[in-house]
C-alpha cells in the first residue's frame, strides 16, 4: 500500500513538476505577450499621436489654403471687374475711333475738294491775269495812240 501511495505521490510530484514547468512556461509566455502588448500599446499611442499631429497640420494647411483661396477669389473678382472696365473703355475708344475716322475721311474729302477749288481758282486767276495783261497792253497802246494823236 505504501508503494502505491509512493507511486501516486511520485506521479503527483511529476504532474506538479509538469504543471510547474507549464506554469513557468505560461508565465514566461504571458510576460512576453504582456511586453508585446505594452509595446503595441505604446506603438498605437505613438501612431495615434502622430495621426493627431498630422490631422492638426492638415487642418492648418486647409485653413491656410482656404484663406489663400479667399484672397485669390477677391483678386479674381477685382481682375474681372478691371477686365469689364477695360472692355467698356475699349468699346468707347472704338466708337470714338470710328467717329474720328469718319471725321478724318470727311476732312480728307473736304481737303481734296478745297485743293480742286484752289487749282480752279488759280487757273481763273491766271486767266484773269492774262486778260489784265492783255487789257493793260491794249490800254497802253490806246494811250500811245492818244498821245500820238495829240
Amino acid at each position: 500500500r505504501l508503494t502505491g501511495q509512493q507511486q501516486e505521490i511520485n506521479s503527483l510530484m511529476q504532474r506538479k513538476s509538469a504543471v510547474d514547468e507549464e506554469n513557468t512556461r505560461l508565465k514566461n509566455e504571458f510576460g512576453t505577450l504582456n511586453r508585446k502588448f505594452k509595446d503595441k500599446s505604446q506603438e498605437l499611442k505613438d501612431t495615434e499621436e502622430c495621426a493627431w499631429k498630422k490631422e492638426e497640420q492638415n487642418r492648418l494647411v486647409i485653413k491656410n489654403l482656404e484663406e489663400e483661396n479667399k484672397g485669390l477669389n477677391v483678386c479674381c473678382a477685382d481682375l474681372l471687374s478691371d477686365l469689364e472696365k477695360l472692355r467698356k473703355q475699349e468699346a468707347q475708344w472704338k466708337r470714338e475711333k470710328s467717329g474720328n475716322d469718319a471725321r478724318i475721311k470727311n476732312l480728307e474729302t473736304d481737303l481734296a475738294e478745297t485743293r480742286e477749288q484752289i487749282k480752279s481758282l488759280h487757273r481763273i486767276c491766271s486767266n484773269l491775269s492774262s486778260q489784265v495783261a492783255v487789257k493793260q497792253e491794249e490800254l497802253f497802246q490806246k494811250d500811245c495812240d492818244v498821245v500820238r494823236a495829240k
